[in-house]
């Protein structure tokens, strides 16, 4: 666009001033009326804008300039005769063709009528004034070349059958003798054929410059287009790839070195492919094959491996894979079209979503924590429940029996046995209580461990002592060994107590009547092992995992045959880990179960806290932040 600017420079006390004048568009008003002539359908493109607005502007030029010679010429030369009114008439015609273009936005149906005007126009000067040797004759070349600027093949050889026709058709008339004569002129026939042949070539030099113009404006746009695709393939984060129908890439933009940490022009033709998971490599060509042979978007999740693949060829280093998406759509373009009407290139989008799913992850171990923490309370209240409602309603009972004494006429003896039965079902309640409380302590990391050094041997032999009469009541045979020579531990006596007690008891209520539980405590490295084994009902495989789970029982029904709570194990467990052991549990069912405590022998130099897993497993059950607060209360 043409602007005047003018610049006004000087200096003042030694420094440089500027000055510089607003640019003045003299032709914007212009430039802006014939961008409102654009029909709307045109704008869509720059190109195709920039052709609406050539033709519409040249048109409107040439009748314009008409228009204003038209007076002068009149004033010159008088009346006009029949010619130089068709020729006037002729030059303002494109005044119409420009107005058609504007409403219409038919580009090509425009060409062909200002195509048709220039032929007529010529073939009728032609034909006036001698035919095919007239000085309008060389116009006839210009007619295709006019053309040309439509960019269309049909219409550039529908002007030269017509350029063809209107030279034979002239030649013919000639021959035949139908021409008339040609009117007499000032200037000789030479000069007129010049004249007619110098203007033909002006006004195919300006075609011809316009049709350069475009030419160089249409690949300035490709290149800008280009340009920017390129621009935003080199700054995107997500990997964009072009794929054959085999999966092959033929093209991959430079993201795709950030993403898979490998030069992009290694994962060109089935360098892609070969560092998706194996496990995931179907689905990956089954979502290529799917865009390509129907047409849609498809996406699907795969592994993708990170780093050189020469790496897991020398065994230096472990392959690491990370989930990425894929978006992938056919190529819309008839150059990649089949004979069967699909494309056969998909171009795909790929993004890193490893985050997304480490999030998903998480979200799905939330929920099933959620759901484990659930069915603990749904546990926790069958079970305590069940254990306090056996005893309160004895204590309720017999204590209302001793009220009325005097009614029911009670002897000593009665009332004796009354008072023992109070007493024993007080003290369930209080070994529920305490196992809750401990487990409570364990897992807000209150209890502290007293290290001291002892003969693991009488503790062991004592614990089994007090044992002995359960298991005789229960009928099962009870065995202890006890390596001689056993080194003292430096651990909590308190602590390993209970845990034997804990142990042993399960073991002899689990088992059945002829059955067996022995106790085993040896060395083994540097380590001490307290094995706990009995024949008795054993474990389901699919409930050992749970097992140490607070109010967790293998069997959990109602009318289960075996009281308790199911908090023995995980005290056990958390006093074990305070400890820095381990406990390992082995079991079938209707075979019996195998306990197993390895403990450091200088347990107070590796103590530690629970670890995460038994405080994560314990921190769901808010009954025990409830008893914390009832404890505190109290």
């Amino acid at each position: 666009m043409p602007r005047l600017t003018v610049q006004v420079r000087g200096r003042r006390g030694g420094d440089r001033v500027a000055i510089e004048l607003r640019s003045i568009a003299f032709l914007e008003p212009v430039h802006a009326y014939v961008e409102a002539l654009v029909h709307p359908s045109a704008r869509a493109e720059l190109l195709v804008v920039a052709r609406h607005r050539a033709f519409i502007r040249t048109r409107l030029f040439g009748g314009l300039v008409a228009l204003g010679i038209m007076p002068v010429h009149f004033a010159v030369r008088g009346a006009p005769t029949t010619l130089e009114t068709i020729v006037f008439a002729w030059l303002v015609s494109p005044l119409l063709v420009a107005w058609y273009l504007s409403r219409t936005g038919a580009y090509e149906r425009a060409h062909l009528l200002s195509a048709g005007m220039l032929a007529g126009i010529v073939t009728f000067v032609a034909g006036a004034t001698g035919g095919i040797t007239s000085f309008a004759a060389p116009w006839i070349a210009v007619v295709p070349l006019e053309a040309a600027l439509s960019t269309s093949r049909r219409m550039v050889m529908a002007t030269i059958g017509l350029s063809i026709a209107i030279l034979l058709g002239l030649w013919g008339v000639g021959a035949a003798g139908w021409l008339p004569p040609p009117p007499q002129s000032q200037l000789d026939t030479s000069t007129l054929y010049l004249l007619g042949t110098l203007s033909a070539a002006l006004y195919a030099g300006a075609i011809a410059l316009g049709a350069g113009a475009l030419a160089r404006l249409g690949e300035r746009v490709k290149l800008l287009g280009e340009a920017r695709y390129h621009l935003l393939t080199q700054n995107m984060t997500d990997v964009i790839t072009r794929h054959g129908r085999n999966g092959a890439v033929t093209f991959v933009s430079p993201a795709a070195e950030r993403l898979v940490g490998v030069p992009a022009a290694q994962l060109l033709g089935h360098g892609l492919f070969e560092h998706v998971h194996v496990a995931d490599r179907p689905a990956f060509l089954t979502a290529i094959l799917d865009a390509a042979m129907r047409g849609r978007s498809v996406s699907v999740e795969y592994r993708l491996r990170r780093g050189s693949l020469a790496s897991e060829d020398n065994g230096s280093a472990e392959p690491t894979f990370f989930w990425v998406e894929m978006c992938c759509r056919a190529v819309e373009q008839g150059s990649s079209e089949s004979s069967h009407g699909t494309s056969c290139e998909v171009v795909a989008v790929t993004r890193d979503i490893s985050r997304h799913k480490a999030d998903a992850l998480e979200l799905e171990a939330a929920r099933a924590e959620a759901e484990r923490a659930n069915q603990a309370k749904s546990r926790f209240l069958a079970t305590v429940s069940h254990e306090l409602r056996t005893p309160l309603n004895a204590i309720i009972g017999f204590s209302e029996m001793l009220t009325c004494e005097r009614t029911m006429d009670l002897d000593a003896e009665r009332r004796q046995d009354y008072a023992r039965l109070i007493h024993d079902s007080g003290q369930h309640l209080l070994a529920v209580v305490n196992g809750i409380l401990d487990v409570s302590r364990i897992e807000s990391g209150h209890i502290d461990i007293m290290p001291e050094s002892f003969a693991i041997g009488p503790l062991v032999e004592s614990c089994c002592e007090m044992m002995m009469l359960r298991a005789e009541q229960a009928g099962v045979r009870f065995k202890v060994e006890i390596a001689p020579d056993l080194p003292e531990v430096i651990a909590d006596k308190r602590a390993l107590r209970q845990v034997l007690i804990n142990l042993i008891s399960n073991a002899i209520k689990f088992t059945d009547r002829d059955g067996s539980v022995e106790v085993w405590v040896c060395a083994e490295g540097g380590e001490l092992l307290l094995i706990v084994t009995d024949t008795g009902i054993g474990i389901a495989e699919n409930d050992l995992s749970q097992l140490g789970d607070p109010f967790f029982q293998a069997c959990s029904s109602y009318d289960r045959p075996y009281e308790g709570t199911g908090l023995g194990l995980s005290v056990v467990k958390g006093l074990v880990e305070l400890h820095g052991g381990q406990l390992e549990i082995k079991s079938r069912l209707g075979v019996g179960t195998r306990v197993v405590v390895r403990l450091p022998r200088d347990c107070g130099r590796v103590a530690k806290a629970p670890s995460p897993g038994v405080v994560e497993r314990l921190k769901p059950y808010s009954v025990f932040s409830e008893i914390q607060r009832v404890k505190r209360s109290a």
